[in-house]
């Protein structure tokens, strides 16, 4: 969901809120801004090349297959980078972002608009005010040709712990019931997550990792996977 913040300039706090999953601080560093949520930082506005290619690449594989212009779906609206290039791609119809916080959504009224280039107020983009978990529970109302999922720093280390569930078997099943016949599910993660990788092998026939180099530290990884294969029932 982003690197780290580059500690040159002491963060000023723009606005406190109580978010359904604890404490979320918005903060200006220079001429950028970073989310934070109880204490642990998400994200900043500083670069945003894997969550573009999150998309990117998902819109890409989606396009392979026939099937006319890709609706997407993301998970998180974060501070905009994935919305913004999804609303880029000549390929894309339409997109959904999942996002259950108010306060996240609201930013980008304000401080956030310049990294989502307004797409909110795009007609194109729909926002469900839910919780991911919530909202791929329920039987899918639509599918999609492209599930984008950036609403932790990755399936070993999730925003709440309830988000776990989206990374383990039950969850990656409900994922892959929004999918269209060409879907992809695309997942973007701050480190490897060989053990997650290995659940996407068992239910998906493509799988490929994208790792994405990061300044300091091990790469950011994107986690393609297509074409799920058929459950037995049990």
């Amino acid at each position: 969901m982003g690197t780290a913040a580059d500690a040159r300039e002491e963060p000023v706090v723009v606005e406190r809120a109580a978010g359904l999953g604890g404490e979320l601080v918005l903060r200006r560093a220079g001429g950028d801004y970073e989310i934070i949520s109880n204490g642990v930082f998400l994200m900043d506005t500083r670069n945003g090349g894997s969550e573009r290619l999150l998309v990117r690449a998902a819109a890409e594989v989606a396009a392979q297959r026939p099937g006319g212009p890709a609706r997407v779906l993301i998970g998180g609206l974060g501070v905009g980078f994935s919305l913004a290039e999804a609303l880029t791609l000549p390929g894309v119809a339409h997109v959904t972002v999942v996002e259950r916080e108010p306060a996240v959504v609201a930013w980008h009224a304000t401080a956030l608009r310049p990294w989502s280039r307004g797409a909110l107020d795009d007609p194109r983009v729909t926002v469900e005010r839910a919780d991911l978990l919530d909202y791929v529970s329920a039987p899918p109302a639509d599918r999609f040709d492209a599930v984008c999922l950036d609403i932790d720093n990755g399936p070993d280390w999730t925003v709440t712990p309830g988000n776990s569930r989206l990374y383990a078997a039950p969850g990656l099943d409900a994922l892959a019931a929004l999918l269209t016949p060409r879907g992809v599910l695309a997942v973007w993660s701050a480190n490897a997550a060989p053990r997650f990788e290995a659940l996407l092998r068992d239910r998906f026939e493509a799988v490929e990792p994208r790792p994405v180099p990061v300044p300091r530290g091990e790469p950011d990884v994107v986690y393609l996977a297509c074409r799920p294969r058929t459950r037995s029932a049990t």
